[in-house]
């Protein structure tokens, strides 16, 4: 059994019980769109999609769900206060080689601060982007990873892991683990501290960083990692509990999430439910107490929180939670909207951990 780890105590932040203005301000804007005529009947396919759960139905769903989400994260990624990232770092590409689910090389953007780019034992960070781990890939995200590289100051591989449906759980979370597996085996030749490799990932990212450490636990190789980051991260399977006992946001999204998890991401639903690769929040007290140092940031409004808070005192328990971190009034993403408290506080953390817990 790994030692227990010691948390520092860094954050406690104060919940506000309300949105914060720039998150609520969003969540205006969303439901104002969802008001259109085009909008109300996209909402009602949806529903009606959620219900079903044939080859057909999954395709469109995804077709429908992609072309919703991928426009409204790039535009988020692309505001001008994203842009000291890719002013600040240099940008190479690499492909990781595996063998998992066939002949497959997985592209990953490496993301190099100029001011580390002499040195030759560079912390790492190897992110995962969300998207539900059915949408979006590496470049759509590029803008803010390489603004997480600025503010962790260490060289960040951004993982563009194979998606669900077209790739189903484990081999979705097995992309992720070969990259984790590469960058410390060849830390020497990309000028990395392997002592100092960090991952992590939001939303369905998160989700796919925590199935990754679970297969670390498994094999025995937590000690390849220094720290997890798993952000506002897709954990188990609450949404298949009684939505009356939910917040407002997890019982909105609750028919999607059954969707997701149930006819997107599982290879077999039935056969995997109690699998900790398809729900990482499941894994055993045994392997918990083998997970990489991890802290969890979440939003105190995000689709996940009760998920990612069992995960937390489970962790803690296990002796391998070093902090969990709820940004007051934030919801899923609104980390990505610069000049709200949210923004500003989540940045400040992702700062803080850098100096406290990477870098220490």
């Amino acid at each position: 059994m790994a030692t227990r780890v010691v948390s520092k105590n860094l954050f406690n932040f104060k919940p506000l019980g309300e949105l914060d203005p720039g998150a609520k301000a969003l969540a205006e804007q969303h439901e104002q769109m969802r008001t259109s005529p085009e909008a109300k009947d996209m909402v009602k396919r949806i529903e009606e999609l959620c219900l079903r759960h044939d080859p057909e139905s999954n395709k469109e769903y995804t077709e429908i769900l992609r072309a919703a989400v991928v426009p409204v994260m790039v535009a988020l990624a692309e505001n001008e206060a994203f842009a000291f990232g890719g002013e600040q770092t240099n940008t190479t590409f690499i492909k990781v080689p595996t063998t998992h689910d066939g002949e497959f090389d997985v592209p990953v953007e490496v993301y190099t601060p100029k001011c580390l780019e002499k040195e030759t034992k560079r912390a790492a960070y190897i992110h995962a982007h969300g998207g539900g781990a059915i949408a979006l890939t590496a470049v759509d995200v590029r803008k803010v990873v390489q603004c997480t590289a600025v503010d962790l100051s260490a060289v960040t591989f951004n993982v563009d892991y194979r998606l669900a449906p077209e790739t189903k759980c484990p081999n979705n979370i097995k992309d992720f683990y070969e990259v984790i597996k590469y960058v410390s085996k060849n830390a020497e030749s990309l000028g990395i501290d392997p002592a100092k490799i960090v991952i992590g990932g939001e939303s369905g990212g998160g989700y796919i960083c925590l199935g990754a450490m679970v297969l670390l636990a498994e094999n025995n190789e937590t000690s390849l990692v220094k720290l997890a980051m798993p952000m506002v991260p897709m954990v188990d399977d609450y949404c298949f509990s009684d939505p009356l006992a939910m917040t407002k946001e997890e019982r909105e999204i609750n028919p999607t999430m059954r969707k997701i998890w149930g006819n997107l991401i599982a290879s077999n639903y039935e056969e995997q439910k109690s699998s900790p690769h398809l729900f990482p929040g499941k894994a055993s007290e045994e392997l918990l107490q083998k997970f990489p140092p991890t802290i969890i940031l979440e939003a105190e409004f995000d689709l996940y929180i009760t998920e990612a808070s069992r995960l937390a005192n489970r962790l803690r328990r296990a002796g391998r939670l070093l902090e969990f971190v709820v940004i007051p009034g934030g919801t899923h993403m609104s980390s990505w909207i610069p000049g709200t408290r949210t923004y500003k506080d989540f940045t400040e953390t992702i700062k803080t951990i850098a100096t406290e817990y990477i870098h220490s």
